[in-house]
């Protein structure tokens, strides 16, 4: 009896992998069950296994965790899929070849990101604050250092007021292994400051990191931008809007791009409060200052010669809303410029948390083909 109702509440969970999450501690669970499918699988296939010894609804529960079982298994499955013409895709929207491997690997579900150590520097003084930056050097998978390399710049997501430069810092070792240096920065946050004051401090990053380039074997000429939720608004407004031609490129994981929509219509409460959390970073209401919405939103700022974007959402995300991102393509498509919509349709929002899983391996070789045909001197 206790194996089937373990079961039944093992089978309840495994519907994350399918259906929006409706509550905020279930959204967490919902990233791990999708991103670490093989520890869910292996506690059904537990589950299901004892019932040689069980005595009540021995079939029923057997049936059940079958079936549980296939459903744990169905990212992985969903991620094969959508890998399989992934690459021939990226290369068709960017007009080269990376030449890299396979995007998805069962096998892969089991490695370990090595960790890169980095440095932390002060990269701009404010009469009130001062902000830091912490840079992972551009590496051999020797561990030699690589010389005048492109420059990732990773803004963080936390609503515009929370988070920091160490959020999800696996991607920044990968990269840097990849032969790219990063710098994963810290801006002003909400509310204290409000948009677009993130905007100068990503300017004054760049600014930064050319002054020191030479002792940071950077690549002046070759940045790009890699934002996360808020981080992504940032990092596609800052993209859209600052003029700067060393800018060759911008990665937008599942962030709001079209701020005026997105008040509109709010998320679930119960998992956050979107419409306070914009008006916090905005400045007020969308009535009180329609304006200002109109003036942080990405895409009313996409032109003709708009650098080329690479966009990550997923479909089951509850926080940001993928229209955002179908928006966001939309325009691109309308103003010839180069860029590719990875969708994952199990994923919900930071389902990169795991850069070995269904969605963070498609995610992480997508950023690494997008980065390697933007800057295509780097090796």
């Amino acid at each position: 009896m206790i194996r089937f109702y373990l079961l039944i509440i093992v089978s309840l969970i495994s519907l994350l992998a399918f259906l929006k999450a409706p509550e905020y501690h279930l959204w967490l669970l919902a990233i791990v069950v999708t991103e670490f499918p093989l520890i869910f699988f292996g506690i059904s296939l537990v589950l299901t296994l004892t019932g040689f010894w069980a005595h009540k609804y021995q079939m029923a529960g057997t049936v059940l965790g079958v079936v549980t079982m296939l459903i744990f298994l169905s990212p992985i499955v969903r991620a094969w899929w959508v890998a399989k013409d992934l690459k021939k895709n990226m290369e068709q929207a960017f007009n080269a070849d990376p030449n890299f491997d396979s995007s998805f690997s069962f096998f892969r579900l089991f490695n370990v990101t090595k960790a890169v150590s980095y440095k932390t520097f002060d990269y701009v003084k404010y009469n009130d604050t001062t902000l830091k930056l912490d840079f992972y050097p551009a590496q051999s998978a020797d561990g030699d250092f690589l010389l005048n390399r492109p420059c990732v710049i990773v803004v963080h997501g936390g609503s515009w007021a929370g988070g920091d430069s160490r959020q999800l810092p696996e991607l920044n070792s990968y990269l840097a292994l990849k032969g790219y240096n990063v710098a994963a920065i810290n801006y002003r946050m909400a509310p204290k400051w409000q948009t677009p004051a993130p905007v100068e401090d990503i300017q004054a990053a760049i600014a930064y990191l050319k002054t020191h380039a030479d002792e940071l074997h950077i690549d002046t000429k070759n940045f790009v931008l890699l934002g996360r939720s808020a981080g992504a608004q940032i990092a596609t407004l800052a993209a859209y809007t600052i003029n700067e031609p060393s800018l060759k490129g911008v990665i937008d994981f599942y962030g709001p791009e079209d701020m005026v929509w997105g008040y509109s219509i709010p998320s679930n409460p119960l998992i956050m409060d979107s419409r306070k959390v914009m008006e916090d970073y905005i400045g007020g209401t969308y009535s009180k200052v329609p304006q200002k919405y109109f003036a942080c939103s990405p895409l009313e700022f996409v032109s003709k010669k708009s650098p080329p974007t690479l966009v990550i959402h997923g479909s089951n995300d509850v926080l940001v809303s993928p229209e955002h991102s179908r928006r966001l393509n939309l325009k691109l498509q309308q103003n010839g410029i180069k860029h590719y919509w990875l969708k994952l349709p199990w994923a919900t929002h930071g389902f990169d948390y795991n850069l070995n899983g269904p969605g963070g391996q498609l995610s992480t070789f997508a950023v690494a083909t997008f980065l390697k045909t933007v800057c295509p001197q780097t090796p």
